[in-house]
């Protein structure tokens, strides 16, 4: 049972890409329970409708987009949507992204570096780039992206796509903190390690590959979604206001090498 924290999510809006799987319906699913209108929007429309009505039995207000955020079309018209829909959008989770698939440096071509960035770096500049004007009439407004621990160690020999455009997204978290924190409009980041989710297989990661992810976490363990929800919940509430332009890394001790 998802314990409730009180009453200051209520009526307050979320974007969430990325809400069809994993760290993204999770965060739905625990901003409904808290009360919060959830929009979620992912390129799998079957299951972000599931994750929809989920929030809804969670207490929570909800409604699915479909989009493809590496289309900077398709993100704007999903702001745009929450924004008639709730009049106002409170907080912004990027969640969506993907190695797209492991390869050694050189083997990195055109089109998957291309992808690597429209999807895990281009989609978080246009969503927070169309966000903020609606936080800035407000003169509030957190948003949360999540990177990854591989900014830590750069993807050697798998994903050095992935772990450069996740670098870039640290980047773009602490600029835009520190050029709007002036505003009431806080940025943070989330930097997870091994976690146990469909990432690693929409991947292709090995077997291999996984058992040595997860021989270098100390507490022996992958991490769970719901464990990263609970810090964007954390990061969105009132008892961290003075908490931005930081990336928080979240790796159970491990994912340094």
């Amino acid at each position: 049972m998802i314990k409730r924290y009180g009453t200051y999510f209520d009526g307050k809006t979320i974007i969430i890409t990325g809400a069809a799987s994993g760290m993204g319906r999770e965060t739905a699913l625990l901003f409904g329970s808290q009360g919060a209108n959830v929009v979620c929007t992912d390129i799998d429309e079957a299951a972000g409708n599931l994750t929809a009505n989920a929030v809804r039995d969670a207490g929570g207000g909800a409604c699915f987009i479909a989009a493809d955020v590496t289309r900077r079309d398709d993100v704007l018209s999903v702001i745009d949507f929450a924004a008639e829909q709730y009049g106002r959008i409170d907080f912004l989770l990027n969640a969506a992204g993907s190695a797209l698939r492991r390869s050694k440096f050189l083997d990195i071509d055109s089109d998957l570096l291309e992808h690597a960035l429209d999807l895990n770096f281009k989609s978080v500049f246009h969503a927070t780039q169309a966000v903020l004007p609606h936080m800035l009439r407000q003169k509030s407004g957190v948003i949360v992206n999540i990177a990854s621990m591989s900014v830590k160690r750069g993807g050697p020999g798998a994903s050095i796509h992935y772990a450069a455009a996740k670098a870039a997204v640290t980047t773009l978290t602490l600029g835009v903190a520190r050029e709007f924190a002036s505003e009431g409009i806080r940025c943070l980041s989330i930097s997870p390690g091994p976690f146990d989710t469909a990432f690693q297989q929409a991947a292709s990661t090995t077997p291999e590959l996984a058992a040595k992810f997860l021989a270098d976490v100390p507490m022996g363990r992958l991490g769970k979604a719901s464990e990263i929800a609970e810090l964007v919940l954390f990061m969105c509430s009132n008892v961290c206001e003075f908490m931005t332009a930081d990336t928080v890394y979240v790796n159970g001790g491990g994912g340094y090498r």
